[in-house]
């Protein structure tokens, strides 16, 4: 497995395998990796066949953390997650540091401005700014052919999709199913700042979205009185927003309905936890 930590020396390698006809599928994480990542290397694997290079790239994007936010304090455990890559059959791992992805006079930025008005977007200002620069940033280096993410940051992923297809990127983007625990909580690296009671209480936004998936399926519900009563199953929680969208445009319906997509971000202590169901 190579390592790379100099954008140069990944782009010199990359550009390599390029030429020599191999398809590469590009997993970007922020590592702290987890059973949920392992399931998207395994996709991107079949993605890539035998004779293609599955790349992973670690890096804590700081252009995507606010200013209370917990960019310093997020989980780092370089070592182990280069051994999970390695024994995951990862090709390379890209890991640069924020000073060579971001020079200090750093100006210019990729942004979309439509999808990711609402919720995660409304909470976090600038966040998807800072997503869709490093994602931009990852393209132009590794130049993949595919890449693939996770549906539990389902926002991020149609962000993504809409980048992709306005800036041109020739790139494949691929979305796979939220991976979870046995008691329903979707996998995430910031799970483990839950206490053991916090995480006893954790899934309890899982459970809530199933409930309102249930009462959907047996007839339409007006968005607002669905939204309420997934509020109504979390107390103890500090809840960001509980919000019933179109699952391809991302806006506010009127009426919850099969197709749409409830997402729901929530504090528990100072984590912020985030899921979504479609109904």
């Amino acid at each position: 497995m190579k390592l790379f930590r100099r954008i140069s020396e990944a782009s010199k390698w990359f550009q390599a395998r390029r030429r020599a006809g191999k398809r590469i599928v590009l997993v970007p994480t922020m590592g702290a990796l987890h059973t949920g990542h392992l399931s998207l290397f395994r996709k991107a694997r079949r993605l890539a066949g035998r004779k293609g290079v599955v790349a992973a790239s670690i890096f804590v994007n700081p252009a995507q953390f606010g200013p209370r936010e917990d960019f310093r304090s997020y989980p780092r455990a370089l070592k182990r997650d280069l051994a999970l890559c390695k024994k995951a059959g990862i090709d390379a791992v890209f890991h640069p540091s924020a000073g060579s992805m971001y020079a200090a006079n750093h100006s210019s930025w990729a942004d979309e401005t439509r999808l990711s008005r609402g919720l995660c977007g409304r909470s976090r200002p600038g966040h998807f700014r800072g997503v869709c620069t490093v994602v931009a940033k990852l393209f132009n280096i590794v130049q993949p052919a595919i890449a693939v993410f996770g549906e539990k940051d389902y926002q991020q992923a149609q962000v993504i999709r809409r980048m992709v297809r306005d800036l041109n990127f020739p790139v494949r983007i691929i979305v796979t199913p939220t991976r979870r625990e046995p008691d329903g909580l979707a996998m995430s690296s910031r799970n483990l700042y839950l206490s053991p009671a916090q995480r006893g209480q954790a899934p309890r936004i899982r459970r809530a979205l199933m409930e309102a998936r249930r009462q959907v399926r047996m007839r339409s519900h007006p968005a607002p009185v669905l939204a309420r009563k997934i509020k109504s199953r979390l107390a103890g929680f500090r809840v960001d927003y509980v919000e019933v969208v179109d699952a391809r445009t991302l806006e506010s319906v009127k009426r919850a309905q099969r197709g749409d997509r409830v997402a729901v971000a929530a504090f528990l202590g100072k984590t912020r936890l985030i899921d979504n169901i479609i109904l």
